[in-house]
């Protein structure tokens, strides 16, 4: 693999097209299309190239939310958000040309392993906390950080790697988005909400990480939204998981988004402190 990335070139060429890629194995597939990894013939640098179909794009309405993802995606530069390249298209699909994650999911790495040790989970949280403070001063408001959508990289560097409902405002939104077990208080109930959900989030992650499951896991959504409503926590008995851990998870799962633990103070907790690799790598 190259270490010339064509995208940071100075005079990138930006009328991209499948002919410049030799498509190598499937990585994933989505709701609206696929992921494979691909090799940029001129430099050899490998990407990741995300297909989309124009039919599901018209299908489901997604226009506007994939050209919000886009202008989002290209505009963010930090170590633990995956980069967006650039985009092209053609009769059918469109494409987007992405950092490659060479060890894939935090989803797969956590089933593989049932749950992670306080050192990893530590410092996968702070290294979301670090990409977030760099979203939220930018005004963008990620929205459904969930396993899935965390990569990655051949050094076992987190990556944030999907902004399909991210947004950028300095104002408060009403849009219910994201993913079920994942979603804060304020919007199951449909209230206004800013940048504080994405705290909330890593509260829900940060449980998950330790104990295996999130927190709200009910039998229906129905019982998971009002588990969600009550801030119905509680922690199983695993001796394996300090107290400053249940602590720091308890000062983001707090119903008020005005009282949430801040990033700053995320990066501040004991737990953090104590078990984080301040590098941003997992070995």
């Amino acid at each position: 693999m190259a270490s010339q990335n064509p995208a940071e070139e100075e005079n990138s060429k930006q009328n991209w097209s499948l002919q410049d890629f030799e498509i190598g194995k499937p990585l994933g597939r989505g709701k609206f299309g696929r992921v494979y990894v691909a090799r940029e013939v001129k430099s050899n640098f490998v990407v990741a190239l995300k297909i989309i179909f124009k039919e599901q794009i018209d299908k489901y309405k997604i226009h506007h939310q994939l050209r919000r993802e886009m202008e989002i995606q290209t505009s963010l530069r930090h170590p633990n958000i995956l980069r967006l390249y650039g985009w092209f298209h053609d009769t059918d699909r469109v494409f987007l040309i992405l950092e490659y994650a060479h060890k894939g999911e935090v989803y797969k790495e956590m089933r593989k392993k049932g749950h992670f040790t306080e050192k990893q989970a530590a410092t996968y949280i702070l290294s979301l906390t670090k990409a977030l403070t760099y979203c939220h001063e930018k005004h963008v408001i990620h929205r459904d950080i969930k396993p899935e959508n965390l990569l990655l990289d051949h050094e076992g560097r987190l990556k944030i790697g999907d902004f399909g409902w991210s947004v950028q405002s300095k104002s408060k939104r009403h849009t219910m988005c994201g993913t079920l077990d994942y979603l804060a208080p304020e919007m199951v109930e449909n209230k206004a909400h800013d940048y504080a959900v994405d705290n909330w989030t890593l509260g829900i992650l940060c449980y998950e990480f330790l104990f295996g499951a999130p927190p709200f896991e009910a039998e229906s959504q129905a019982d998971t939204f009002k588990r969600i409503m009550k801030v119905d926590l509680s922690f199983p008995s695993n001796p394996s998981v300090s107290l400053d851990a249940k602590s720091l998870i308890s000062r983001l799962l707090v119903k008020d988004s005005l009282r949430r633990l801040s990033l700053q103070k995320i990066m501040e907790h004991p737990w953090i402190v104590k078990n984080a690799d301040f590098s941003g790598i997992c070995l």
